[in-house]
């Protein structure tokens, strides 16, 4: 599952999930659901992301490993 700090970094800038949003060229919708883990955004999204936070994609995304059932 891909994790992400995309809400606590909106927060630390104090934007709102819009203007986010107008930065990259999606809704605040998409933003809503990348912050949820219910859309994975595309290479090139999650760059401009990244660049709007001026941070590496490893420092805003990352794989969490599923947990095998016993």
């Amino acid at each position: 599952m891909l994790r992400n700090r995309v809400r606590e970094l909106r927060a630390r800038d104090n934007y709102s999930q819009t203007e986010l949003g107008k930065l990259i060229g999606v809704t605040r919708q998409t933003i809503g659901l990348i912050e949820k883990g219910d859309y994975e955004p595309s290479v090139k999204l999650a760059l401009k992301i990244a660049d709007v936070f001026d941070l590496s994609l490893e420092e805003i995304f990352w794989l969490e490993k599923e947990r095998k059932a016993d």
